[in-house]
């Protein structure tokens, strides 16, 4: 697969606190990368290293097939979490200087911010102080300034905090549409739904190491543990003689029932199932997959588990 951007067995050390320990992730190019975790597992460090804000103690990190330079940022879009606006400049004129600083004309840089302002619904702040913003407005903005320059890698860090849902469907959006127009975009946040909305790939990383990469659908079918769905016409114990762990959910009046199965592996579907034929008028067969939350809570309790029991064997 053609990576933008490799980080491989990066180390960061502060005072008295390891913030990565040996973390590594490939971002797949033209993709919505997620970067997840529990907070203070480490992902605003790497984030930092990515931006060449800071540098890793081991390591080392390519972006676009080279050895990541100071060069590069200007082809990396990065959305901190942590806004910062003058509050005393007008918008216009402050998007105006952002633009400048990151090598576009003023007259381009003028057109192409009005688009992005009509396009977000807010060119009528254009004239407003900044302080005259609300703070999804003043994130709208940064937003703008961040996309402007078109770079091929983009980082969001929070992206959506503080937005009401509206605002925030027409980020996520926008953020799909620059997928689709060629840009790669990582994508950090605490917002589960969002990732199952947004990310074709994610890591998870927990007390400063990668426990879990791959694509989304993958994962999600990973810790599906073979459960699935069964929808059919018949007596609700009509499925208890077929062998199989049947545990039965909602009965309609109309006599449709429905029921959850945990098979002992994949390919025990079609035996499942020509039992259940026996037993029941099957209408409808699907595998569950777990949301992204549940996954999340899943794995960082087993890598904690995991990191206890490591501690005592000391």
């Amino acid at each position: 697969m053609d990576n933008i951007l490799t980080a491989e067995h990066i180390t960061k050390d502060f005072t008295n606190h390891r913030a990565l320990d040996d973390v590594s992730i490939a971002v797949p190019r033209g993709k919505v990368y997620g970067l997840l975790g529990p907070n203070g597992a480490g992902k605003t460090t790497l984030i930092r290293i990515i931006n060449h804000i800071t540098a890793p103690d081991s390591g080392i990190v390519t972006f676009d097939g080279h050895l990541l330079t100071a060069a590069d940022v200007v082809n990396i879009g990065y959305l901190p979490e942590e806004r910062g606006l003058y509050k005393k400049m007008k918008v216009g004129e402050q998007a105006l200087f952002f633009a400048r600083l990151k090598g576009l004309g003023r007259k381009e840089a003028e057109e192409s911010l009005r688009q992005w302002f009509d396009r977000l619904d807010i060119a009528e702040w254009w004239n407003k102080k900044v302080e005259e913003l609300s703070k999804g407005m003043a994130q709208k903005v940064q937003f703008i300034v961040t996309v402007l320059h078109k770079p091929s890698l983009l980082i969001f860090d929070e992206p959506f905090s503080g937005f009401d849902p509206i605002n925030a469907g027409i980020l996520k959006r926008e953020i799909l549409r620059l997928r689709d127009e060629g840009a790669t975009v990582i994508f950090s946040t605490h917002n589960m739904s969002s990732v199952e909305e947004l990310c074709d790939e994610i890591s998870l990383i927990n007390r400063s190491h990668n426990i879990l990469s791959g694509p989304v659908r993958e994962i999600r079918e990973r810790f599906s543990n073979n459960r699935y769905e069964l929808g059919f016409v018949g007596a609700p114990d009509a499925l208890d003689g077929c062998g199989f762990d049947v545990e039965l959910g909602a009965i309609n009046p109309d006599g449709f029932a429905t029921a959850t199965v945990t098979l002992p592996a994949a390919d025990a579907v079609r035996p499942f199932l020509a039992a259940a034929n026996q037993a029941v008028e099957i209408n409808s067969f699907r595998r569950l997959l777990p949301s992204m939350d549940d996954i999340f809570v899943s794995a960082v309790e087993a890598s904690n588990q995991s990191s206890q029991q490591q501690t005592k064997e000391r």
